[in-house]
């Protein structure tokens, strides 16, 4: 039963990692989000040249 323990405990701490991890990454990327306002199209080069 102890081994059964030990592997229990193990599987919690590495699941309980694994969310804090992604958490981390989760708000990393919320913080580093760009609103849709302040952000511009892009136009490919070729519609202006096509005026030259």
């Amino acid at each position: 039963m102890t081994a059964s323990n030990g592997d229990e405990s193990t599987s919690s701490r590495s699941e309980r990692m694994k969310e804090a991890a992604r958490r981390r990454i989760l708000d990393q990327a919320e913080a580093e989000r760009i609103p849709v306002e302040e952000t511009t199209r892009a136009v490919p080069d070729r519609r202006w040249r096509r005026g030259r």
